[in-house]
């Protein structure tokens, strides 16, 4: 048995558009020359096509596409400070540097934009250049004169001019000479070679040098306005402000993705978030090729197009969870994608036409940057989010969190009032990360027990709203509704014993005090390590051990100390792996203590490698140590000399409630670090 389709189920495009409709779509839309050409092309195709194959329906796709995507619309930036300024300090706490990149960013935006064109007038003729100089000014342009080739060539050294408008036959340098002179130093200035001995040959020999533009004495201050603005304003289409392509990372909870809204809602830039974690095949960024119904552009263009603007902002979310298999690897598709000299021309696979992607802000977020390709970290700017401190958290709870999580659970009558101490214990005894979404997942937790109390006393007295919840939040409080605390932080506890010294490590959830503790024992001459330690512990460990073996004599020891005897290192907290270049002091440290008899002071912690001649190595991530080593009651932090520019970046009420020392070397630290010899 055979069916037929009947002949209007033939004709029906998939794309739900006919090929009348998409003529009136392309006719409205405004398309570059090249891309105007394909479309035609593409439309005079279809013509002879029969609408009954799958290949028209794909064709009409590809026009739809073609036409709908924003070549040249594109939102105009906001470049009010204090808006901008406004805007990040309402949504976000702290996070200054990242403020200030923004800032510097719009501040060269907004010089670019607010300097007028320049333009240089030369002419030996005094009232020729000052009528040019008059007629251009009053254009709005600034004009600067020179009386000859000469003096014009050192103007051109020192400043950037858009253009130059310049006589033929002067004496000391003529036209032409110039003409190819400034031309070398300065190949972006464009020229008007302007002559009252006009010639076929010499506008030839000019227009080959590299004139923009041939005019002939006496001038028509109309054809010399059309011809200055017509140049200027090529010039400005040609040289579009280039997007910065941003990297935030950090730890979780630190408000990477928020802070790219607030950007863009700064800026009055459309926004748009895209996930890249788990993402496996290439042809999602860069589109599939038009062999098959059903294909389609990748995700950057059809968020461009979704957004109807060639500049807005692109936020990759978690870029450094991106996986690769047989179907290629999306991570490189980055590398053009996140290149500004590249992204001009953006091919997608399916569009097949040159997309300029350089004017939109690309604002890519990572955990781990070592996840990175070399390459890909090369084309990005990182900018660093590093842990909130303890204050700082309050401040975002009280200002942004509270009221929030509050109004979503209906405790609105009255506002209830969060005591700072409560904020601090639900910090220290509910939470352990380096950011707030933890913080806020819990004061919601807060919020809901109340808003369920509310919701009992209205069974009961019927006094739904009128304050049948806590109205004031104390520490207290905090602790009966979300149960026994959960966290415990490290703190510097006074050790009982020698052999037992006070480290700081970073984590993914910020700064952490660990114990570094040593035993010794009868036996052979083996250094044991426990704790789940790594490969850069393990020889850290053995640095220490030689370091000290090396200059036992100096510390007070038996050169032959450790023939008869083992040497026992552990890390608590077995179960959780360790590893990292920054122990390595603190194990010498350990060992001293345990081998000459002298216990660690208390309150004192330090960070920091060394290599096998005693000298100390700088180590990442002082911010985070030194938080936690306030959070920990520590007064005392050792620091290799290498981490002083971080150490004096540190603000001003962290370094008043610490002493950091500094040290070049480990043996330098003995001192700080032990009590003295009994």
């Amino acid at each position: 048995m055979i069916f037929f389709r009947k002949p209007e189920e033939e004709q029906a495009p998939t794309t739900g558009k006919g090929l009348d409709e998409l003529r009136g779509q392309v006719k409205d839309a405004a398309l570059p020359e090249s891309v105007a050409a394909i479309v035609a092309k593409e439309m005079g195709r279809l013509d002879k096509t029969d609408p009954s194959v799958a290949e028209y329906s794909i064709g009409l796709n590809y026009i739809d596409w073609l036409s709908s995507l924003p070549w040249i619309t594109a939102t105009e930036d906001c470049l009010d400070f204090a808006r901008v300024e406004r805007i990040l300090s309402d949504r976000h706490f702290g996070l200054d540097h990242v403020k200030e990149r923004l800032l510097e960013y719009l501040a060269g935006r907004t010089l670019a934009a607010s300097a007028p064109p320049h333009v240089l007038v030369v002419d030996d003729e005094e009232i020729a250049r000052s009528n040019l100089e008059h007629v251009l000014k009053k254009e709005g342009y600034a004009v600067q004169t020179a009386a000859n080739g000469v003096e014009a060539l050192k103007l051109v050294g020192a400043w950037s001019f858009d253009l130059i408008v310049t006589d033929l036959k002067m004496d000391k340098m003529d036209g032409m000479t110039l003409l190819a002179e400034a031309g070398r130093l300065s190949p972006s200035t464009q020229i008007i070679i302007v002559t009252g001995y006009a010639t076929v040959n010499s506008a030839v020999e000019a227009m080959r040098t590299g004139a923009a533009h041939y005019l002939t004495k006496p001038i028509s201050l109309d054809d010399l306005r059309g011809t200055v603005r017509s140049l200027l304003g090529q010039k400005k289409k040609l040289a579009p402000a280039r997007g910065p392509v941003l990297c935030f990372t950090g730890p979780p909870g630190t408000g990477k993705t928020s802070i790219g809204m607030a950007i863009a809602e700064s800026m009055g830039r459309k926004f748009h978030r895209m996930s890249m974690a788990g993402m496996r095949d290439e042809a999602e960024l860069r589109g599939h090729r038009r062999t098959y119904v059903g294909a389609m552009p990748g995700k950057i263009i059809q968020a461009i197009r979704r957004l109807g603007v060639n500049n807005p902002v692109l936020m990759l979310d978690e870029i450094d969870k991106v996986g690769q298999d047989f179907r290629g690897d999306p991570g490189a598709v980055f590398l053009e994608i996140l290149d500004p000299e590249q992204n001009r021309s953006f091919i997608d696979l399916y569009v097949d036409v040159p997309f300029d992607l350089s004017q939109v802000m690309f604002i890519a977020t990572a955990n781990d940057l070592s996840r990175l390709d070399a390459p890909l970290q090369d084309r990005l700017e990182v900018v660093h989010f590093p842990g909130y401190t303890e204050p700082e958290k309050v401040q975002i709870a009280l200002k942004h969190m509270v009221p929030r999580q509050c109004a979503e659970h209906g405790l609105t009558h009255p506002y209830p009032t969060f005591a700072p101490e409560a904020v601090r214990t639900i910090i220290s005894d509910y939470t352990r990360e380096a950011g707030v979404r933890n913080l806020d997942r819990e004061i919601g937790s807060v919020c809901r027990k109340m808003a369920r109390l509310a919701m009992k006393g209205s069974q009961e007295l019927a006094t739904v709203g009128q304050g049948s919840y806590p109205a004031h939040v104390d520490s207290a409080l905090v602790t009966s509704l979300l149960g026994p605390r959960r966290h415990t932080h490290e703190s510097a506890r006074p050790v009982l014993r020698p052999g037992v010294v006070n480290g700081l490590v970073w984590s993914d959830s910020g700064g952490e005090i660990v114990l570094v503790e040593a035993a010794k024992m009868r036996g052979t001459g083996q250094l044991l390590l426990t704790g789940n330690l790594g490969a850069v512990l393990k020889e850290s460990a053995q640095t220490a051990l030689s370091y000290i073996r090396g200059n036992a004599e100096s510390f007070g020891l038996d050169p032959d100390f450790f023939a008869r005897q083992d040497l026992h290192i552990h890390i608590p907290a077995g179960a959780i792996p360790k590893d990292g270049p920054s122990a390595g002091v603190t194990i010498l440290m350990s060992l001293l203590s345990l081998l000459t008899g002298r216990p660690a002071r208390p309150g004192v912690a330090l960070t920091g490698e060394m290599s096998l001649g005693g000298v100390l190595l700088p180590v990442a991530g002082i911010r985070e140590k030194v938080l936690a080593a306030l959070r920990g009651g520590v007064h005392t932090v050792a620091l290799p000399m290498g981490n002083k520019p971080e150490a004096e970046a540190l603000e001003a009420d962290i370094r008043s409630q610490l002493k950091i020392v500094l040290a070049t070397e480990a043996g330098e630290l003995v001192d700080v670090v032990l009590e003295p010899k009994s």
